[in-house]
C-alpha cells in the first residue's frame, strides 16, 4: 500500500516537471521572438542643401565724428558754456580761456604796426621831396635811391607788423573754443579756474557725432576668403571681370547690445582694412548703423552677427548625433535596415542641424532617436522623418 502511493507521487512529480519544461520552453520562444522583432525608429535621409550659419564677432562702437577738443591757447579756464552729454551745433561756444594776456600782446602788435605805418609815411614823404631835386640836378640821384630803399624797408616793416597783429589776433581767438561739428559732449575733466595748456595729457572733452555710428570688428582670414570668393563667383556669374576695387559681398549685419537685445536697425559693412594682422591673422572691418534714436554711443561694445550661406553641404539634425569624449557619432542604416555606428566630423551648425564634412554621404539614412535600444548590427523598422 505504501509502495503504491510512492509510485503515484513520483508519477505526479514527473508530469509536473514535464509541464514546467514545456512552459519554460514556450516562454523562452516568446522572448526570443520578441527580441528578434525589429524596433520601429524614426530616420532621416541625408541630402545636400544650402545652410545658413551665423558668425558672431565682438565689435567696438564709435561715432562717425569723434573729435578730441584741445586748447591751442594757454591760460585760466574762465567759462564753460555746455554740460556733459549736451548736444551742440557746429560753431557753438564750448569754453572760454582768460584772454587778458593775449589782448596785451595784440595791443603791443597794433602799436608796433602803427609805428611802422608812420615810418612808411615818412619814407614816402622823403622820396616825394627828393624827386624834383634830382630832376633839377640839385642833388645827386644816389640820395633818391637811398630814400627809396628806406621806403622799401619801411614798407616791409609794416607788412611784418601787420602779420604780427594777425597772429596775435588768431591767438586771442583761440581763447574761445567752438564746436568743430555737430555732436554730443563727453566728459569735461576741467573746471572753471583750472589752468589749460597745449600740453595737457587729456582733452578738454570729446565731441561725438552719433547720428551714424561705426562698429569696428575683426574676422579671421578663413571667413575673409569665404566672402572674397563668394564675391568673385557672383561677379563671374554676372559677367563682371574681377577687379581689386570690387568690394566684398557682406549681407546686412545685426548688432546685439550689451543687454542681450538686438538693435532694431540693420548695419552694412562699408570698409575693409587692406592688411592682415600678422600676430592674430585677423582683418579689421567697419559696419555702419543709423542711430536716429541716439541709443548707441561712442565707447560701447556689442556683438555683430553675420550670416553666411554655404551651398550644397550635407546636414543632419542635431538630435541624430551622440557624443563621447571629443567624438561625434551617428547610427547609419544599410540596405538591410541594420544600423552601423559611424564617427562624423562637424564643421558648423545651421539652426537645428549640423553641417557634416566627413563620415556620411548624400542618401545615407541616419537614426534620429532610440539610441539606448540599438547597437551595431541591430535591425530596425525605419520611419521616414525628413519633413
Amino acid at each position: 500500500m505504501n509502495l503504491s502511493r510512492v509510485r503515484m507521487f513520483l508519477g505526479s512529480l514527473t508530469i509536473l516537471a514535464s509541464l514546467a519544461t514545456v512552459s519554460c520552453q514556450s516562454s523562452r520562444s516568446e522572448e526570443n521572438e520578441s527580441e528578434n522583432k525589429p524596433i520601429a525608429l524614426p530616420i532621416y535621409t541625408v541630402e545636400k542643401s544650402n545652410a545658413s550659419t551665423i558668425k558672431d564677432y565682438i565689435g567696438t562702437i564709435e561715432g562717425k565724428v569723434n573729435v578730441e577738443i584741445r586748447s591751442q591757447a594757454e591760460g585760466i579756464l574762465q567759462e564753460i558754456y555746455v554740460d556733459e552729454g549736451a548736444y551742440v551745433q557746429k560753431g557753438q561756444k564750448l569754453f572760454k580761456i582768460d584772454a587778458s594776456a593775449y589782448q596785451e600782446v595784440l595791443n603791443n602788435m597794433v602799436a608796433t604796426q602803427n609805428v611802422a605805418k608812420a615810418k612808411l609815411e615818412n619814407a614816402q614823404l622823403e622820396v616825394e621831396r627828393l624827386k624834383p631835386l634830382v630832376e633839377n640836378d640839385v642833388i645827386s640821384e644816389v640820395r633818391l635811391k637811398s630814400a627809396m630803399s628806406d621806403y622799401d624797408v619801411a614798407k616791409a616793416s609794416l607788412d611784418q607788423a601787420g602779420a604780427a597783429v594777425r597772429s596775435a589776433q588768431i591767438n586771442k581767438e583761440f581763447t574761445i573754443i567752438n564746436a568743430p561739428a555737430n555732436g554730443y559732449i563727453g566728459r569735461i575733466p576741467k573746471r572753471v579756474g583750472n589752468l589749460v595748456s597745449k600740453g595737457d595729457s587729456e582733452p578738454m572733452t570729446v565731441l561725438s557725432d552719433v547720428q551714424t555710428v561705426y562698429v569696428y570688428f575683426s574676422i579671421n582670414e578663413s571667413d575673409f576668403l569665404y566672402f572674397t570668393k563668394m564675391k568673385a563667383k557672383e561677379d563671374s556669374a554676372a559677367g563682371i571681370k574681377y577687379s581689386s576695387n570690387n568690394s566684398l559681398t557682406f549681407p546686412d549685419v545685426s548688432l546685439i547690445l550689451a543687454d542681450g537685445e538686438e538693435y532694431s536697425k540693420k548695419g552694412k559693412v562699408d570698409a575693409v582694412s587692406g592688411q592682415v594682422d600678422r600676430t592674430t591673422g585677423a582683418i579689421s572691418l567697419r559696419a555702419s548703423f543709423p542711430n536716429d534714436d541716439n541709443i548707441l554711443r561712442t565707447g560701447s561694445t556689442g556683438t555683430l552677427k553675420v550670416e553666411e550661406v554655404k551651398k550644397d553641404v550635407l546636414q543632419i539634425p542635431q538630435v541624430a548625433t551622440s557624443e563621447l569624449q571629443d567624438k561625434t557619432f551617428v547610427y547609419v542604416l544599410n540596405d538591410n535596415n541594420k544600423v552601423e555606428r559611424r564617427t562624423v566630423t562637424i564643421s558648423g551648425s545651421s539652426k537645428d542641424k549640423y553641417i557634416v564634412s566627413q563620415g556620411i554621404s548624400a542618401g545615407d539614412r541616419v537614426v534620429l532617436s532610440g539610441f539606448d535600444k540599438i547597437t551595431d548590427g541591430s535591425t530596425i523598422l525605419p520611419i521616414e522623418q525628413n519633413h
